[in-house]
């Protein structure tokens, strides 16, 4: 996902807007972790989500917009669990699917949207910048899935939901590290729906181009350009609520108007 600053990702489309109270309760009896859930595509997707009526839990590593995000959930009557976790730590991932499904049930989408960028030649990169990253955008995939998989596995059925970007299918200068991250990211997730599909557990990754968020991107550009963080969070909603016999592997999402 390269993303952009500067744009005020809570407004969303009208037209998502309608979408959203027409479809009102679509996943009720639902339950929804979002990681990195607290700002910019994570709040969209949370917003989103419980608007169709999925009860939802949020993490971050940032206690007071974490709150705030929590509380105008809650002002909307969502059913919401938040907790402060780091998820590229085992430890705390653990901790959070516990306390996430002892406060909601048992999880039935994972939305694994936490990542962060960072962009320039990958010879002028630090070893810790490459694992910072790398943990940020893969490991914390690997590792709340891992956490996640078996509850669905025992419910026979579960959506998960990996917030990729057009940068895990295409390459750029100064792209290096981020494109590795996100085509890794590809990679597993592939490997996961083929390993899951036949306990009817579907992973799918949605793989956006520029987004108007918060989040560090290439630099600025033109914000009628590029998709904002409800449209993402439309194609989320998209994916579960698709057909229980279909499966939606890949969503690309492009602006459609050219930069």
């Amino acid at each position: 996902m390269t993303s952009i600053r500067g744009t005020d990702e809570r407004s969303a489309a009208p037209a998502t807007r309608a979408l959203s109270n027409a479809l009102s309760g679509a996943l009720s009896n639902r339950v929804a972790l979002i990681t990195g859930g607290n700002r910019g595509i994570g709040k969209a997707i949370a917003t989103h989500l419980a608007s169709l009526g999925t009860s939802i839990s949020i993490c971050g590593r940032d206690q007071k917009t974490l709150e705030a995000t929590a509380n105008e959930l809650r002002a909307t009557g969502a059913v919401v669990h938040s907790q402060r976790a780091d998820v590229t730590k085992s430890t705390e991932v653990e901790a959070l699917i516990h306390q996430t499904e002892s406060a909601l049930g048992g999880i039935s989408i994972l939305v694994n949207n936490a990542g962060m960028g960072l962009f320039g030649p990958a010879h002028e990169k630090t070893e810790q910048e490459w694992d910072t990253l790398m943990n940020t955008n893969l490991k914390s995939l690997f590792l709340v899935s891992r956490a996640v998989v078996p509850g669905m596995i025992q419910r026979k059925s579960g959506d998960i939901i990996n917030i990729s970007s057009l940068a895990g299918k295409n390459t750029f200068a100064g792209g290096g590290i981020y494109c590795a991250s996100k085509w890794a990211v590809q990679g597993l997730s592939g490997c996961m729906a083929e390993d899951l599909r036949s306990y009817g557990i579907r992973v799918s990754t949605v793989c956006p181009g520029s987004v108007a968020t918060e989040f560090s991107g290439r630099g600025p550009k033109d914000a009628s350009k590029v998709l904002t963080a409800h449209d993402v969070a439309h194609a989320v909603a998209m994916i579960a609520m698709q057909g229980p016999q279909s499966f939606l592997s890949e969503v690309q999402l492009r602006p459609l108007a050219k930069p």
